[in-house]
């Protein structure tokens, strides 16, 4: 639950400071960092990387 409510604060503060800045670059960083937690995921899996990516990929 609290992962949870940590992306959405970094969403909303995200936002909140894109309509501020008047940057679209500011809303790239929720997706960094949900892609920085899969990564991280991944890497926690005690198999090799590679071998964890190949797994994951050949899941139907």
């Amino acid at each position: 639950m609290l992962l949870y409510l940590g992306f959405i604060i970094i969403t909303g503060a995200c936002l909140v400071l894109a309509l501020k800045k008047k940057k679209a670059s500011f809303l790239a960083i929720p997706f960094i960092s949900l892609f920085g937690y899969g990564l991280v995921q991944i890497i926690l899996v005690p198999l090799p990387f590679i071998d964890t990516v190949k797994f994951i990929f050949s899941l139907s």
